[in-house]
């Protein structure tokens, strides 16, 4: 079947609850970073992915239906071309607002020294090397990333028809993906997970200094 929704939107833009959006609404998994961690298999087809050698993408997603968040944020020319009839949601924010979540998140995370023989040190490397090629070697720096992410936004605006490109910003909850899915909106409450201060707890940023 392949995926019905292909998401072009970056980490902290509401990624994680349109996972769990999205799986209610398609009954069936959606891709996400945290699909990633764990597997090493997964880590390193995205890091020789970053470098061109790309997969089948309907082997890697044979069993989802959506997918949102890094890595595939970083692949959206590629997914939206091999899905589509897929609508592309382009999750999005603030610039500001986004890197004050980035900042405090994901990237203080990624920048953490590990050892050599950790076992997140091959996923460590995938996202490195992803964020380097596929948004920009100056994702540390604010201006440059700021730059980055409304560039990113630009570019998936300049290349996705209108009529084929959802818009979605945090808040905006189930109706925007119900009238692009063609599915109606559910009576449950909208999910919302993974704070900053969920996503630091989790990750111990805060116990790490």
């Amino acid at each position: 079947m392949g995926l019905r929704l292909v998401g072009a939107g970056l980490g902290r833009t509401g990624t994680t609850s349109l996972k769990l959006a999205l799986e209610q609404l398609l009954d069936a998994p959606c891709y996400h970073m945290s699909e990633v961690f764990g597997r090493p298999d997964m880590a390193e087809m995205w890091l020789h992915a970053v470098h061109g050698d790309l997969p089948d993408w309907d082997a890697v997603f044979a069993d989802y239906r959506a997918a949102v968040d890094w890595p595939v944020a970083g692949f959206w020319r590629e997914l939206t071309a091999a899905y589509p009839d897929a609508p592309v949601l382009l999750s999005t924010r603030d610039a500001d607002a986004w890197w004050e979540s980035a900042s405090h998140t994901i990237f203080p995370a990624i920048a953490r020294d590990q050892p050599a023989d950790s076992p997140v040190a091959l996923e460590r490397e995938m996202i490195f090397e992803l964020f380097d090629v596929r948004f920009t070697t100056g994702w540390q720096d604010p201006d440059t990333a700021k730059a980055a992410f409304l560039d990113h936004n630009d570019a998936v605006r300049a290349a996705i028809p209108p009529r084929r490109l959802v818009e979605w910003h945090p808040g905006d909850g189930w109706g925007p993906l119900c009238a692009a899915l063609d599915l109606p909106v559910p009576d449950a409450p909208y999910p919302h997970v993974n704070t900053t201060d969920e996503f630091r707890q989790m990750a111990g940023l805060d116990e790490a200094g």
